[in-house]
């Protein structure tokens, strides 16, 4: 009997034994995994966080990129459709000088002090064709501080100022030129400065265009002690 009871308890330890086994190996068996999975969600938090922390970087070097010069220090060589210009000028008249109007001779008991012929109407029209095609004013490329040019005729000047527009490839649309000045009336020479100047230029009388304003006897304008003009001018490509 005591030999049974013996067996019976040594069964019975074999069996807790076994149980307790069972169950430690069971729970390092489901320990594992969760420990496992553990680490891959630890592992997979830094490439989360490194794969957002690189994505700015990555996409300003796209959008500028490393060696590219900034847009603004990039001359741009676009060549435009048309172009537009504008041209003023003035001269003091003064007794015993010429007053020559778009290359005509004016009769007037004076005329325009100037280092060449003073004809304010081409010096303006020069002018706005050189500022239509961006290019120094006529005081820069025709300085009164040459000789040369000292009672230069002005036909000289539109030439050149027409040679540079053939060059950068332009032509005139049309050009609206108004001059002021008290005396004398120009309406009965009007036709005349226009078909010449349409000549000088070598276009169109149809789209040379001439006004003629008085200053209402105000400033040096209106008291016959000057004369101006303005000129704006429509530059198309060929």
């Amino acid at each position: 009997m005591a030999m049974a009871t013996s067996s019976s308890t040594q069964l019975l330890l074999l069996s807790s034994s076994s149980s307790s086994s069972s169950s430690l190996f069971h729970s390092q068996i489901t320990k594992t995994p969760l420990l496992l999975s553990a680490r891959k969600i630890c592992f997979r938090r830094p490439e989360k966080s490194l794969s957002l922390s690189c994505r700015p970087s990555i996409s300003a070097s796209s959008a500028v990129g490393v060696n590219d010069e900034p847009a603004t220090s990039k001359k741009s060589t676009k060549t435009l459709p048309f172009r537009v210009g504008h041209g003023f000028d003035l001269h003091r008249l003064e007794p015993g000088y010429p007053l020559i109007i778009g290359g005509i001779d004016i009769p007037h008991d004076r005329g325009c002090e100037a280092h060449s012929d003073g004809d304010v109407l081409l010096h303006c029209v020069v002018d706005a064709i050189l500022g239509a095609l961006g290019l120094p004013d006529i005081g820069q490329i025709f300085p009164d501080s040459d000789p040369k040019w000292k009672g230069a005729a002005s036909s000289v000047f539109i030439k050149e100022a027409v040679r540079l527009m053939d060059e950068a490839g332009y032509e005139i649309g049309n050009l609206d030129a108004t001059l002021i000045l008290q005396r004398p009336k120009i309406s009965p020479h009007k036709e005349t400065i226009r078909t010449n100047l349409s000549k000088l230029l070598g276009a169109d009388p149809s789209v040379v265009n001439l006004k003629a304003k008085t200053h209402e006897k105000v400033d040096s304008l209106g008291e016959n002690r000057s004369i101006a003009a303005h000129t704006v001018i429509l530059l198309m490509k060929k």
